[in-house]
């Protein structure tokens, strides 16, 4: 199974297991993880399951949608690195991806 790294709000690192196919999201709330409200359960309609991603992971994703940037632009947060973890696909090509939960709005 390929790795996704957490880092929490709080600093921690952590190293997870996730199973291909699933979002972003889903890994991290299938996690335990409970700081990535997720509160539209990744229908892209909400801002709650912001990440920052590593940049060296940036150019291997896909290209951000107009729904998507447009939420995003409702945080105070976003950064460059930014996305909605619920519209990342997670694989294999995807291994040792590296994640910030985003602060909360």
């Amino acid at each position: 199974m390929p790795k996704l790294i957490v880092v929490t709000r709080e600093g921690e690192e952590m190293e997870l297991e996730g199973e291909a196919g699933l979002s972003v999201m889903e890994v991290i709330r299938d996690n335990g993880i409970d700081e990535l409200l997720a509160l539209c359960g990744g229908c892209c309609s909400c801002a709650t399951c912001h990440i920052h991603v590593d940049p060296t992971f940036v150019d291997r994703l896909p290209p951000i949608s107009d729904d998507e940037s447009d939420l995003l632009d409702s945080s105070d947060h976003r950064n460059e690195t930014s996305r909605l973890s619920c519209q990342v696909v997670f694989g294999d090509d995807l291994d040792g991806l590296k994640v910030r939960i985003a602060p909360e709005d």
